[in-house]
């Protein structure tokens, strides 16, 4: 029997009504249903200065890197800014690396004000595979996010499922392994719906 996944949340947003740590949160809640024990990392509750290699770490980022380093899936969040994820993401990522994402389940998510959050996507994909990550090919995009929530839920239905699809799929597949071929996938899904029967 697989042992419970810990699935753990970045939040990049420095603000207080942040979308992005509301939609994190959903996140969080489907993967608890799945099973999962899960953390939320908001940046603004550290303080992290801005990293730099000559100097020593940080109380505050030593617990940053541990969590994310002991967690078995790692979802990022970031707000769109400039077509990109902020600083604050930046920052936290750049206090991590092989150690902390090496064959890492990583799932991404990126909250945009306007329409665009393609590219904040992919340059997040990119880094995380930087550092070895395996990224989960299922990802989420919210446009127009002052429009997307009230208290705190989500208006579109559609938009809320795709969210916590991530969730679940951060714990699912919390513990894949990078020497899986395409044929022991089919055969550990097949073996995995025989036994749900």
């Amino acid at each position: 029997m697989q042992p419970k996944p810990t699935v753990v949340a970045v939040c990049g947003s420095m603000r207080d009504g942040s979308h992005t740590r509301t939609a994190l949160k959903h996140v969080l809640d489907a993967a608890a249903e799945a099973g999962a024990e899960t953390e939320l990392i908001d940046v603004r509750e550290y303080d992290l200065p801005i990293f730099d290699p000559d100097e020593e770490m940080p109380e505050d980022a030593e617990e940053i890197t541990r969590t994310i380093r002991e967690a078995d899936s790692v979802v990022l969040g970031s707000p769109v800014y400039h077509g990109s994820y902020t600083s604050a993401f930046r920052n936290v990522h750049d206090y991590c690396s092989f150690d902390e994402f090496e064959d890492t389940t990583v799932g991404l998510l990126a909250v945009a004000g306007g329409g665009s959050y393609g590219s904040t996507l992919d340059h997040m994909r990119i880094t995380v595979r930087g550092v070895h990550g395996w990224v989960l090919p299922h990802q989420v995009g919210i446009r127009n996010a002052y429009d997307q929530f009230e208290n705190g839920e989500f208006k579109d239905e559609d938009l809320e499922e795709r969210t916590r699809k991530l969730g679940q799929q951060a714990a699912k597949y919390a513990f894949i392994t990078p020497d899986v071929t395409s044929a022991e996938a089919d055969e550990t899904e097949a073996e995995e719906a025989a036994a749900d029967d």
